[in-house]
């Protein structure tokens, strides 16, 4: 082989490599790089500290939280979406009437952008007029204060994610269900297998594949959730809602502390990176089966 035809390849990646170097490793690096100084913009007057700013954030009760109410919400939106992915799956793998209405008005959530999602959710848990509140009255309740009540604020944030995005986890399900074999359910039944047994013994085991990469994708999601928080609650009330998204921004945009904004964000690659090198090797797995 020619050193021409060897450097071809390598010639064809270099538009796309430059372009993921300017966009990707070029704000990671440079992210990094000011996590290590005191600055309120970017290098220039910049002091070099170290890694203070990590002990800093590793000091403060609001970064503390902050993780606290993203761990939280990650592993319970993620939990209940993926539940209820599987749920709607399961019914909907059932042939009745209007089930191509009922699809249709399940997935209509997920295709509305986050802002419209949450200026209806404000509405709905309007204390006064909100159509939650006036549910509740209609049947003896009191009405509740959705997003002013540190300690219900951020499981109303819960209810909107499981709202718009259930949707997505129940389109992977639902794929993974229609690729089961029928015929391994009619020998099933011919060994007298009942529905929970069936359920139990061959739809879990066949859908785990399929079950584990929408948990591992909505985990991903809502680990940097951000906007639905910044939309409702803007963090509050106090900081009862406040992720690690909501507090990089927070310390970089309205304190202009770019340094501990940047190390926040460094610790928050590294999960997210985790959690990418964990979806990358399934997928790996999956395609060297």
């Amino acid at each position: 082989m020619t050193a021409s035809r060897r450097l071809l390849p390598w010639l064809l990646l270099t538009p796309a490599l430059l372009i993921f170097a300017g966009l990707t490793l070029y704000p990671l690096g440079r992210t990094l790089a000011l996590s290590l100084f005191a600055t309120d913009y970017g290098f220039e007057n910049a002091k070099f500290v170290g890694l203070e700013n990590f002990q800093e954030l590793w000091d403060s009760r609001f970064f503390r939280q902050a993780v606290t109410n993203t761990v939280v919400f990650t592993v319970v939106a993620t939990v209940l979406e993926v539940a209820a992915g599987l749920g709607l799956a399961l019914l909907l793998n059932r042939a009745f009437p209007g089930r191509t209405l009922v699809m249709t008005l399940l997935l209509a959530p997920f295709v509305l952008s986050t802002m419209v999602v949450t200026a209806i959710w404000r509405a709905w848990f309007h204390f006064d007029l909100g159509f939650l509140n006036n549910l509740l009255r209609a049947i003896g309740l009191p009405g509740v204060p959705w997003l002013f009540d540190p300690n219900l604020a951020l499981w109303s944030i819960v209810l909107v994610d499981l709202w718009q995005t259930a949707p997505f986890a129940f389109l992977i399900i639902f794929a993974g269900l229609r690729l089961i074999p029928q015929d391994v359910y009619e020998a099933a039944r011919v060994d007298g297998a009942g529905p929970w047994r069936r359920f139990r013994d061959m739809t879990l085991p066949l859908l785990a594949p399929y079950l584990f990469v929408a948990a591992l994708l909505r985990s991903v999601d809502s680990f940097k959730l951000f906007d639905k928080v910044y939309a409702m609650t803007g963090g509050g009330p106090g900081q009862a809602t406040e992720t690690v998204s909501m507090f990089v921004y927070r310390q970089g945009f309205r304190f202009f502390d770019i340094g501990l904004a940047s190390a926040a964000a460094v610790v928050m690659i590294v999960v997210a990176g985790l959690l990418a090198v964990v979806y990358a090797a399934s997928l790996l797995k999956g395609a060297g089966r």
